[in-house]
């Protein structure tokens, strides 16, 4: 399970990242990660779970402020994933919010399942 919530602010960092370079250049083309390999990186197996969630909290607390204050124009902003192809701003949100709850869904069903 620590790997999956690494996992989460990992991804997230690098959305939170990509939204922001979407909002000042046009149509950036993004750098994409391997996130397999960033989850063997020795943080994402050893950290205790508290300081990814912590950033997490902080993350969302400023991507939300962000969101908040985007005009509807800002949603279609664009920026290029090279694996992807263009992305507009409205759909990266949609996918990440998607994103999250199916990590949450995975967390619950192993709690269930491990009866913690």
């Amino acid at each position: 399970m620590r790997q999956l919530v690494h996992h989460v602010a990992d991804s997230h960092l690098n959305a939170y990242v990509r939204h922001r370079l979407a909002l000042t250049e046009d149509n950036p083309t993004i750098k994409p990660y391997d996130e397999n390999l960033w989850a063997e990186l020795a943080d994402a197996r050893s950290a205790p779970i508290e300081s990814s969630l912590q950033m997490l909290e902080a993350m969302h607390e400023r991507w939300v402020l962000s969101i908040n204050v985007m005009e509807a124009a800002h949603f279609s902003r664009t920026l290029n994933h090279p694996d992807r192809g263009p992305m507009t701003l409205d759909l990266m949100l949609e996918l990440y919010a998607w994103h999250g709850k199916h990590h949450v869904a995975h967390v619950t069903e192993l709690r269930k399942r491990e009866g913690w």
